[in-house]
């Protein structure tokens, strides 16, 4: 697994952090983990269809029902952009490059400190560099 970070410095290692975590709970296909890292409520806005977590269970089901586009990936690569940062919040453009038979994917996370935890607040994908 891999990374690079770029953008403001104050919170690079915060992020560095959490989607270090985050992105270990994927290869490991554990949904209960994946889903701690998001908040609840969150919003996550995909093309065409916009979906309010309102339940850490639908979280746990998305992803564990997503797992079968991810089934050969084997690693990650991580590309980090922190584009934003206040004291609550933190607005962080990721690229995942998988090592196995999955497209890369790009989107922007909203992390917001829950408590003493940053969790994924909002999700939105985003083009990839050279797409339309």
């Amino acid at each position: 697994m891999g990374g690079n970070i770029g953008g403001m410095d104050g919170n690079n290692d915060v992020c560095a952090e959490f989607f270090d975590t985050y992105t270990r709970a994927p290869l490991d296909r554990d949904a209960a983990a994946i889903a701690d890292h998001y908040a609840v409520p969150a919003q996550i806005e995909f093309p065409g269809q916009r979906l309010a977590v309102t339940d850490e269970r639908q979280t746990v089901e998305f992803f564990a029902g997503a797992f079968g586009q991810y089934e050969k990936v084997t690693d990650i690569d991580v590309a980090i952009n922190v584009v934003a940062e206040t004291g609550h919040s933190i607005w962080a453009d990721v690229t995942w490059d998988y090592h196995g038979d999955a497209p890369s994917e790009r989107n922007m996370y909203q992390l917001v400190l829950t408590g003493n935890e940053w969790k994924i607040g909002v999700l939105t994908p985003l083009t990839l560099a050279g797409e339309g």
